[in-house]
């Protein structure tokens, strides 16, 4: 995999890009703050296929899968998905604000859509996500709070964490201790 860098455009180098049509501007001087790590698998338990990226480009064909007919019409997205083997697809800048958390709350802030960068894994609450999954997020959010000064290992959560009751990603096969002690640490493998 290439370097991997922000570039001035606040796209990656180094990553497959699929712009999303669902994001808009940040509220005028927000600094990005946080981190949000989620999960997704379309059809749900199944990986690999498109249907992520059509999902995030609202281009998902609801005649495909039942489950498909309860979300195609859904607006969102996030800044990046990595996949199980570990590649990184970014679907919108990471200046703009993404819609990936919706109702939701990070030390007593609401709307964390506005400070925030999303990340989706490939991945279910109860299966272990893979090692190629935790070294490539480990290198995204080394990147990303070098670039974003406010982004610390206390200000990186889950989905869960910020939308409790709603939202249950990315749960308990999420490995938070190894993630950060890598994260911390300068061995990601």
């Amino acid at each position: 995999m290439e370097q991997l860098a922000i570039q001035a455009d606040h796209w990656l180098s180094g990553v497959k890009h699929v712009p999303s049509p669902f994001y808009d501007s940040r509220p005028q001087g927000e600094a990005v703050s946080l981190l949000v790590v989620h999960n997704i698998s379309l059809p749900p338990g199944q990986f690999g296929g498109p249907y992520i990226e059509q999902l995030f480009t609202g281009k998902l064909n609801p005649d495909e899968h039942p489950y498909f007919e309860l979300i195609s019409a859904f607006r969102v997205s996030a800044h990046c998905l990595i996949r199980r083997n570990g590649d990184i697809i970014q679907f919108v800048p990471l200046d703009c604000r993404a819609w990936h958390a919706g109702i939701s709350q990070f030390a007593k802030r609401e709307r964390c859509n506005d400070f925030s960068i999303g990340i989706e894994l490939e991945g279910t609450d109860t299966l272990p996500y893979t090692q190629a999954q935790y070294v490539s997020l480990t290198e995204l959010s080394r990147v990303l709070m070098d670039y974003y000064p406010h982004i610390d290992t206390s200000r990186i959560t889950g989905h869960e964490f910020i939308a409790p009751g709603r939202k249950t990603d990315p749960g308990l096969a999420f490995d938070w201790y190894a993630f950060k002690t890598a994260l911390i640490g300068n061995d990601v493998n």
